[in-house]
């Protein structure tokens, strides 16, 4: 047989497995390969080939090639968790983005000390550098194999008739896996536990709740050091933890999951980001609206909403008694802000029509999706809808595609942003989506056309297009790498006939509009959490719920002090002044901890000289200067949004 690797090809006789196709290819990549991709298809070394194939290495310089190490991990760490307590029942143990993690059904949740002895019990496993072998059982052998382990019952029980069943062992240990799989344990160089967390069975909250230990796997010691360090550092800029300590939110049991309290500061942040918002939309020809918080079912029948979005809306009152009037709170703002297009008759003059509005939404998030400020049942949305003739769907694109990236931009957020071009599946249920096969095709033709023109580089994201449409998703990833969706925009070339919304062309005919869904910074608490894991807490001067603190040296100076943050305050800053007893010393590490921007430090000197003494978060000391000076030089950091 033939076999193609890196452009060569290889004469080899039937059977041969791809280690061995490795070792006489090169000694080198015999030693460094971990898996082998096989005409496209990811499988163990160990796989015999019996035809001809190209074949691509895997090491674990590739995302893949280290995704099989990493499930491999997984094996070892429930045969050390089998190995210390046999009553333990297993679950699932898949590799993920940064590690892995395996579900474990025990009487005792674990401790820490018991995390400490399954560490050292995989070093055992790993040590011995058993080999990982595959096989195969029909259903009756593969039930009876494992009819002490329930959950994996469960798991065979739901394989469909004819599916391949599989399973791995190692030194003992047998777990039901399709792999593939390093070829020994061995080659798991670098291991370790990061934490451990409860979780539901299949992640539903009507089943047990598991235990779940989370770790990760590389190939060396030095890359495993460089990850726990970058971990360590996430874990200070957790939004969720960091965003508590410094009082921008909190939240609290009897209100509920998903729906935080912003405290002042948040609040104040929030506020002002809106503004800047609201102010650059009028700027770009938005008309501003303000719509209700709720409607009646009939208007999201109309919409698509109640047939396609029911279970994640809160409803009001009876869905499906019809004697009954039933409301239900708004998960997105297009059906409400049609009505401001469809309140008279609209010409072709009058189009664009760009209509935004800062607005709340609700939606029925899962409970284990809920994470501080990013993932949210209750939430505010800079939130917009163009209406437009089709010879104007390019140009508006691009202008809502600027819009974000400015907005982005200005807030230090772009730079870390990837961009996904979410598309239908035509092989998905029909009633996910609106629309006939050709007028996806359609919306998506025109919708590549645009982002190709515009130079975007995608990612493509089949099956999670909104219901009526393409969408272009601006994606950023939080500071443990899950990834969320911080602004759309997207193609709707459906609802406008199902509302009506047609519009007078220049030869006096009814022409039905395109219409582009939008955000032009996405969702504000998102966008919060996302800023104060981007800054560490020490938001840019501009945003910053206080920009100063004058901290009074003795008791002297106190009303200077006062008189200096009402000066500040009456143009337009926002500061606060410290003229507790506290010592200097004090006052400052308080600054600090808080993230205040800027520190102006008055003792009996500045009150004589009219000064102050400047200091700032990061820089440090920035020395005496008047009051004029200093407070044009925050004018200066403020209006140019400076990123300090």
């Amino acid at each position: 047989m033939k076999i193609m690797v890196n452009g060569n090809a290889y004469e080899f006789e039937n059977g041969k497995n791809a280690l061995d196709i490795a070792g006489e290819i090169d000694k080198e990549l015999k030693k460094s390969a971990l898996a082998a991709k096989v005409n496209g298809v990811v499988t163990d070394l160990a796989a015999a080939i019996n035809e001809d194939a190209e074949v691509e290495f895997l090491t674990a310089a590739d995302p893949e090639g280290l995704r099989v190490l990493r499930h491999t991990a997984s094996h070892v760490l429930a045969q050390a968790v089998k190995n210390l307590r046999p009553d333990a029942k297993l679950a699932i143990g898949p590799a993920i983005d940064n590690g892995f993690y395996y579900d474990f059904d025990v009487d005792e949740p674990f401790t820490t000390d018991f995390i400490a002895a399954v560490e050292k019990e995989m070093a055992k496993i790993v040590k011995k550098n058993s080999r990982v072998e595959r096989f195969e059982l029909s259903r009756e052998e593969a039930l009876e194999l494992m009819k002490d382990e329930p959950y994996k019952i469960e798991l065979i029980n739901d394989l469909p008739e004819g599916e391949t069943i599989s399973f791995y062992k190692q030194e003992g240990f047998t777990d039901l896996c399709a792999g593939p799989h390093l070829p020994s344990t061995g080659k798991v160089k670098a291991v370790k536990i990061m934490s451990i967390a409860g979780a539901y069975w299949r992640g539903s909250e009507k089943n047990k709740m598991l235990q779940r230990i989370y770790a990760t796997a590389f190939a060396t010691k030095e890359e495993l050091d460089a990850y726990v360090a970058a971990r360590e550092d996430a874990l200070k800029r957790d939004h969720n933890k960091l965003g508590r300590e410094l009082e921008y939110f909190t939240t609290v049991d009897s209100i509920g999951q998903g729906l935080p309290i912003l405290l002042p500061k948040g609040a104040r942040t929030i506020q002002l980001l809106q503004r800047w918002v609201e102010d650059t939309e009028q700027k770009a020809g938005y008309l501003l609206t303000k719509t209700p918080l709720m409607a009646k079912r009939d208007l999201y029948r109309i919409s698509g909403h109640w047939d396609h979005y029911l279970d994640g809306m809160f409803i009001l009152g009876d869905p499906y008694d019809e004697t009954k009037e039933c409301f239900a709170l708004r998960p997105m703002t297009c059906p409400f802000q049609y009505q401001v297009y469809l309140n008279r008759q609209r010409s072709y003059r009058e189009l664009p029509m760009r209509l935004g509005e800062t607005s709340t939404l609700f939606r029925n998030e899962d409970s284990g999706e809920m994470h501080g400020l990013i993932r949210v049942r209750q939430f505010t949305i800079s939130e917009g809808h163009l209406v437009l003739r089709p010879d104007q769907l390019e140009e508006e694109f691009k202008g809502c595609l600027e819009l974000a990236k400015y907005m982005l931009g200005t807030v230090g957020m772009l730079d870390k942003c990837t961009f996904r071009f979410s598309q239908w599946d035509p092989e998905n249920p029909k009633n996910k989506y609106e629309g006939t096969r050709e007028q996806w095709e359609t919306a998506q033709a025109v919708m590549k056309q645009i982002l190709d023109d515009l130079d975007v580089k995608y990612e493509i994201g089949i099956d999670e297009a909104a219901f009526y449409g393409p969408k272009l998703d601006i994606q950023f990833h939080n500071v443990f790498g899950k990834e969320d969706t911080i602004v759309t925009i997207q193609i709707d070339m459906l609802l406008a006939e199902k509302f009506g919304m047609y519009y007078i062309d220049e030869n006096g005919e009814k022409k039905l509009p395109y219409i582009i869904h939008r955000t032009s910074l996405g969702c504000y608490e998102r966008t919060l959490a996302y800023l104060i894991e981007t800054y560490a807490g020490a938001l840019p001067t501009w945003m910053a719920p206080e920009q100063v603190r004058i901290l009074s040296v003795t008791d002297r100076a106190a009303d200077y002090a006062i008189d200096l943050k009402n000066k500040l305050s009456a143009l337009g800053f926002r500061a606060e002044a410290d003229v507790t007893g506290n010592k200097i010393g004090k006052k400052i590490r308080d600054a600090q901890i808080e993230k205040i921007p800027y520190m102006l430090i008055v003792g009996d000197r500045d009150m004589a000289d009219g000064t102050v003494s400047v200091r700032h978060r990061a820089e440090g000391d920035l020395g005496a200067m008047s009051f004029d000076a200093f407070s044009a030089l925050l004018k200066e950091v403020v209006d140019n949004k400076e990123k300090k």
